[in-house]
């Protein structure tokens, strides 16, 4: 088994029930969803739906110990942090995928997801060396080689940022014919105010990833 930590939206926000009609799955009920009726969707959010709607807060891991003991380290980490708000949202093209990202920088953020990676490394096994050389065969700056040695992988820490992955890697024009549809689609919710109260642990058997657990800060 793999487990993560995500935040995702609370199921009664209004992008809950939008990341998960785009991606075509909702990853608390583990059901599959009708999408909206734009071109080549189906297609586009293939990679993205397998992990379901979320922004990453401690990368999927496997296991060193027990699933107790990194519950309990989730649990323990959670109940330090303290509900904060969310900056608006902003749909941009992101190194060639389409994603859902801040308006400004969030202190908070930064901060729960460090937390997260920290509180839950003792509990991670090391990775296999074929996926340390997948990840480097994208090509890791200096300090992205230094996180994937403490870490585990390479986008942590100081190279952590919010992102919630809408599609694969598109082409220009695929981008192009796309971005206003999900434009369109995320609009109402974009700009909505909302809090970050709670951190999810997301986990992986055999198929997709799905939310084990809901847990709130403080």
């Amino acid at each position: 088994m793999r487990a993560a930590i995500y935040w995702a939206p609370s199921v009664d926000d209004p992008l809950w029930d939008l990341g998960c009609r785009w991606l075509g799955r909702d990853a608390e009920a583990n059901i599959y969803v009708p999408q909206p009726p734009i071109d080549a969707l189906d297609d586009l959010t293939r990679q993205a739906r397998h992990y379901g709607f979320h922004c990453t807060l401690r990368p999927p891991m496997r296991l060193a110990g027990t699933w107790h003991a990194f519950y309990d380290a989730v649990l323990g980490a959670a109940g330090t942090a303290r509900p904060f708000a969310l900056p608006k949202l902003r749909l941009r093209a992101l190194d060639g995928f389409l994603a859902l990202t801040l308006a400004h920088p969030s202190a908070g953020m930064q901060s729960l997801a460090d937390l997260c990676v920290t509180a839950t490394e003792p509990h991670r096994a090391p990775a296999p060396p074929a996926e340390l050389a997948r990840r480097r065969a994208a090509g890791l700056s200096p300090r992205q080689e230094q996180m994937l040695q403490a870490w585990g992988y390479p986008y942590v820490m100081q190279e952590w940022y919010f992102h919630m992955t809408l599609t694969r890697r598109l082409t220009e024009a695929e981008m192009e014919a796309v971005l206003p549809d999900a434009a369109a689609h995320f609009a109402a919710a974009l700009d909505m105010p909302r809090l970050v109260e709670e951190i999810c642990i997301f986990t992986q058997q055999d198929g997709d990833f799905l939310i084990a657990e809901r847990v709130p800060l403080g």
